[in-house]
């Protein structure tokens, strides 16, 4: 077993973020800074060392019903035009520190609307926000490229709406469409004329599925909306059998690995959620042993007191993975990334494969 990387040696690595939401990242002194700025009083506490440990004690539940009430108060933040754009930029220069070198930032829309704003209002905030953020780490000497995914509430009746929206700015930073929300009870075939119209426009979309509930859900988001990725997709392993012998494979299972299906996995968040027992027993380490297109995510970053490079120091640790492995899961998402083929290829040979050979070889 490879000894363990630290925070500080991933740290250096190019990475690829796919699953990281919007409203799920504020830095806790932000939260409290938007609050009083504007008169949200709902705030368990308005000390942000103290607020940030609430986030991640109330997202620790092992329940998703509960890890998603804990969005309620970022959302009531985010109202505004000058918010978005701050928690926007804020997002990008803090994922830019920690190397990440292209990331896909999702949020819905719908949520942000109390205030006034329409939905292209925010969607052009967000945007504002993003490339705001993408010049600061420039500036700061951390290169970096942002997409929108536009996400509609699945427990909502707004999909088609949210789609349209998506598509209406595919060629204004938003890179594809994402339903999100808890999962049982709201399937993704309630979504379905959203899901037609967006296969007709040629246009990405990923569908959280597999996290919560079971093959069902993952089954109904391939099968019946043709998504080009899983959100989360941890329930895959209820269809592989681990028996004295050989894993096995289901056909759904086999399906997902043999089409090359993205895996979005987050596994802290997963562990929170309940979708895994712990980082070691996480189902990420079979997965990958099985050669599964499996990436590795944030999810939000506030609830979970996490950072990419931390998430993959936790799986360093967990299962022995060293650069090789990262770089393989990095290339898996950026092969993944809702971007043009030549420019996935272009960060892959131009930036991530240089970044890790540099890596390796400093480290050998």
């Amino acid at each position: 077993m490879n000894q363990p990387l630290t925070v500080e040696q991933i740290r250096r690595a190019p990475k690829v973020l796919l699953h990281d939401h919007l409203d799920g990242g504020l830095r806790p002194a932000t939260v409290v800074e938007l609050a009083r700025e504007t008169g949200y009083t709902g705030l368990p506490t308005y000390d942000p060392e103290e607020l940030g440990r609430w986030f991640r004690e109330a997202s620790d539940s092992g329940s998703l019903e509960r890890y998603l009430e804990t969005f309620a108060h970022t959302t009531a933040v985010m109202q505004t035009r000058d918010a978005l754009v701050r928690v926007a930029a804020e997002a990008v220069e803090d994922l830019a520190a920690d190397g990440v070198v292209y990331a896909e930032q999702r949020y819905a829309p719908e949520q942000h609307l109390e205030a006034g704003l329409t939905l292209e209002e925010v969607v052009e905030a967000v945007q504002e926000g993003l490339e705001l953020g993408c010049k600061r780490a420039a500036d700061q000497g951390h290169a970096i490229r942002t997409g929108q995914l536009v996400t509609a509430m699945r427990h909502a009746a707004r999909s088609s709406e949210i789609a349209e929206l998506a598509v209406r700015y595919r060629d204004a930073g938003v890179s594809g469409f994402d339903i999100a929300g808890a999962e049982a009870g709201n399937p993704p075939t309630r979504h379905l004329d959203a899901f037609e119209y967006l296969r007709r426009e040629n246009f990405h979309f990923t569908i959280h599925a597999g996290e919560a509930f079971g093959l069902p859900s993952i089954w109904e988001a391939l099968q019946w909306c043709g998504c080009d990725r899983l959100g989360h997709g941890v329930r895959i392993i209820d269809d592989i059998t681990t028996g004295d012998g050989a894993p096995r494979l289901g056909r759904l299972a086999q399906y997902v690995r043999d089409k090359r299906v993205p895996l979005e996995m987050c596994p802290s968040s997963n562990v929170q959620t309940g979708a895994a027992e712990s980082i070691a027993e996480h189902p990420i380490g079979l997965l990958r042993d099985l050669r599964f297109r499996v990436t590795v995510n944030t999810d939000n970053r506030l609830q979970s007191g996490t950072s990419l490079s931390e998430e993959f120091a936790r799986l360093s640790a967990a299962f022995g993975y060293g650069w090789d492995d990262l770089q393989w899961f990095t290339v898996n998402a950026m092969k993944s990334a809702f971007l043009p083929f030549d420019e996935r290829l272009a960060l892959i040979n131009g930036i991530i494969k240089p970044g890790f050979a540099q890596l390796k070889w400093a480290t050998a």
